[in-house]
């Protein structure tokens, strides 16, 4: 029954998502710029980008973010600073009527999308860790350090041409690659003590490796963007694994041209995350696996080279480590430079 109250309130979601972009297309007259009589349409305007890295465990490392992706709205070159901000809490013992901890997770990154060859684009993430979190006797921890490099080679199956502003033809977009996450950051098992949330960590300890594939269908000023990716995360040296993670994305957007060079950008989207069960010395860990539902709100301002945004998570339906763990919200401010 829950399943399919769960799946209910995902389709009704992902409906209002579908009306209030048709609304939004449908109202008043929309005042373009003027355009080339032959557009080329601009990669960046597809956001298909959005959520392409999500080595975030929620059931795991809690490291690059979670859903939140990238969202550069003006071209798909540039290098920036992300802020993620995402609360939690979970159990601080393993029953049921353990107490609630507070536990909150920050990520600091630098990060850029840079071509390589005439199809194929590299994205790049190096994040910086401050995590910390509030037992039942008002103790607290805190963590800090470098968090696990992720590196992400995306080709373009259809050729997208560059420099254009508004596509007056429906235009479609494909990608498909794959990364790695480099163990950069500690794993420290100490931290797994007591608390059943194994996410307190600065990395996972472990080579993981990605598949993702990621299609956009872009017609003037409007768009939608969909991914998928499946993370392979495997065994660290201190003999655990985390489960291999599952992702799904849906974004609508439409961009609005307030002069020649500044416009606003708002996205709606939902995004859904899977985790496979963690193992330690090669059995499985119980209650590391789980799912979440989310909805997604952000907005983007780009001016000339420079794009702002804020992007919002919150949960619409989650069974994280068997209701142990429970995510209150995910924040994402970011500043990119375009070029």
């Amino acid at each position: 029954m829950n399943d399919l109250q769960n799946f209910r309130l995902q389709y009704l979601y992902i409906a209002f998502v579908i009306s209030i972009l048709g609304f939004s297309q449908a109202s008043a007259n929309d005042k373009f710029p003027s355009v080339d009589p032959d557009p080329i349409i601009c990669l960046g305007h597809f956001h298909v980008l959005d959520n392409v890295y999500d080595f975030c465990d929620t059931c795991g490392c809690g490291s690059s973010g979670g859903s939140m992706g990238y969202g550069t709205g003006l071209n798909n070159n540039f290098i920036g600073v992300r802020y993620i901000g995402q609360q939690y809490r979970s159990r601080d013992g393993i029953f049921n009527d353990s107490p609630w901890i507070d536990e909150n997770f920050n990520t600091m990154q630098l990060w850029g999308n840079f071509p390589v060859l005439k199809r194929t684009v590299v994205n790049v993430i190096v994040p910086y860790q401050f995590h910390s979190r509030k037992f039942s006797d008002n103790t607290t921890q805190h963590i800090n350090g470098l968090g696990d490099v992720s590196v992400l080679a995306m080709y373009n199956v259809l050729k997208v041409r560059p420099d254009s502003i508004v596509a007056i033809a429906p235009e479609h977009y494909v990608q498909v690659g794959g990364g790695v996450k480099i163990p950069t950051g500690t794993f420290d098992k100490a931290n797994n003590t007591g608390s059943v949330n194994p996410s307190f960590q600065l990395g996972n300890g472990s080579w993981d490796y990605v598949l993702a594939a990621n299609y956009g269908f872009n017609y003037r000023n409007w768009g939608v963007s969909t991914l998928l990716n499946y993370t392979i995360k495997t065994e660290n040296p201190k003999e655990y694994q985390f489960g291999n993670q599952f992702n799904y994305a849906l974004n609508a957007f439409k961009t609005y041209y307030v002069d020649n060079n500044f416009s606003l950008t708002p996205i709606l989207g939902v995004a859904g995350e899977i985790y496979e069960s963690n193992k330690e010395y090669g059995a499985l860990v119980a209650n590391t696996k789980g799912d979440i539902f989310l909805g997604k709100v952000s907005l983007e301002a780009a001016y000339s080279r420079y794009a702002l945004g804020v992007v919002s998570m919150l949960p619409i339906s989650q069974n994280l480590n068997n209701d142990k763990v429970e995510l209150k919200n995910r924040l994402s401010i970011y500043l990119n430079v375009n070029f």
